[in-house]
């Protein structure tokens, strides 16, 4: 394959430090509004990036199910490979990208976990079959086909007890940096930067 001259030439909007909320996180729930309203079909799909203890990256899509100023909420289990990465080094970055709007957010703190009655109240809002799947998956360990899941899916189903199990709950991203990404014509991007120094928030330009 070619790639050389698959580009796209970024002319939907501007972005400048006298534009942005003070507040990152006030700024953040700003564009994930106006990404809600576009045609974006999952606006709080987001990458989180881990590593291993020794620095060894990697990636994944998750779900954002809360933010405020506290900082950013998923779920997972907490055995996942990702769990495992985030109890070794608990530094981590999310990314949200918004094709549609021609905008990034990078978002980089530290993970912790959320109370273990949050983690019990989200996860008996879900759906049962969404519960039942927490339930039985062993999440990143290796499986002997899609049957093995299905029967131990069908057999959880029968059961009349259906509770999260202690290894599966939610994490906070404590944020220390944000980045808000916007796409400008000839290469020339917006990239404005929120850096946390003790109590308050730096903000600062970027060049592209």
């Amino acid at each position: 394959m070619d790639l050389h001259d698959l580009r796209k030439n970024y002319i939907k909007n501007h972005l400048s430090e006298g534009d942005v909320n003070e507040n990152p996180t006030e700024q953040f729930v700003a564009w994930f509004k106006e990404a809600q309203q576009s045609a974006i079909k999952e606006p709080n799909a987001m990458t989180l990036a881990t590593a291993t203890a020794n620095g060894k990256p990697s990636a994944r899509i998750v779900l954002l199910k809360e933010v405020d100023e506290k900082g950013f909420v998923f779920f997972t289990n907490y055995l996942s490979r990702k769990g495992s990465e985030i109890t070794a080094n608990p530094q981590a970055a999310l990314l949200f990208f918004w094709d549609v709007l021609e905008r990034q957010i990078r978002v980089e703190g530290t993970l912790k976990k959320i109370a273990e009655s949050e983690s019990e109240n989200y996860f008996n809002s879900r759906p049962l079959e969404s519960r039942i799947g927490a339930i039985i998956s062993k999440q990143s360990c290796v499986v002997k086909s899609r049957e093995e899941l299905e029967l131990a899916f069908n057999k959880a189903k029968e059961s009349s007890e259906i509770k999260r199990p202690q290894n599966w709950g939610g994490y906070l991203l404590v944020p220390a940096y944000f980045e808000f990404w916007q796409g400008g014509a000839n290469r020339i991007h917006d990239r404005i930067t929120y850096t946390k120094h003790q109590e308050n928030w730096l903000i600062q330009r970027l060049a592209p």
